[in-house]
């Protein structure tokens, strides 16, 4: 077996970016990359949870032909709601979600999306891999997103050690280059679907198996 190349990030993230014009861009980049206010980020966000990107992105669609902004929102019941967005996961919470969390930005936010965590984190519904996302994609301000791509890779390639996303989060909070934090879950992600898949990887085709000590990999492709 050839020798590994000693682990280095900008090469990895180099790498990856390389093959990343082939793939398929995450769901909520695709909708961001077209014009997407951050309410729709936001929403699109919290629709994609427990979501398959498939389902994701129809459903926000069709959701946002009858209300992109939070006063549009409100103006719809939440059976109106739960119509538009099914069948994405849990649709009949997240549609009364979508309803209060427009009514605290009107009333608290003259209708806009707050741009830092404590602020996105204190809506309800919104963790911090979803804040994180919201503002990478809404604002493109440097944030880590630790979705389970990105806890699975990071791990995989030995960059951090760790044992939950958000032990993740902060292990990438100080390791990783602030350079990379508002492309790394877009790129991990779609990595991660692709080719760097949670049971049996398609480490034949990887354009880092050179470097990756295939943490934790006991079969692959």
């Amino acid at each position: 077996m050839p020798r590994k190349r000693t682990f280095n990030i900008d090469d990895f993230v180099a790498a990856i970016e390389t093959h990343y014009r082939q793939w398929d861009a995450p769901i909520i980049t695709f909708i961001a990359n077209r014009g997407a206010s951050p309410f729709e980020v936001l929403v699109s966000t919290l629709l994609s949870l427990r979501t398959k990107d498939e389902v994701t992105g129809p459903a926000a669609e069709r959701l946002f032909k009858v209300a992109r902004t939070p006063e549009a929102m409100i103006r719809l019941t939440p059976e109106a709601i739960e119509k538009r967005i099914y069948p994405v996961g849990f649709y009949p919470t997240k549609a009364k979600r979508l309803l209060e969390i427009s009514r605290i930005l009107l009333d608290r936010y003259d209708g806009q999306v707050p741009d830092t965590l404590e602020a996105l984190t204190a809506l309800p519904g919104v963790g911090r891999k979803t804040a994180n996302l919201v503002l990478v994609e809404g604002f493109k301000i440097p944030a880590i997103c630790v979705d389970t791509h990105v806890h699975r890779i990071s791990n995989r390639i030995g960059y951090v050690n760790t044992k939950t996303p958000d032990q993740t989060e902060m292990a990438l909070r100080k390791k990783l280059p602030k350079r990379h934090w508002v492309r790394y879950n877009e790129l991990l992600v779609a990595f991660g679907q692709m080719l760097c898949r949670p049971v049996s990887p398609f480490c034949s085709r990887c354009p880092v198996t050179d470097m990756c000590p295939q943490t934790g990999v006991d079969r692959h492709r």
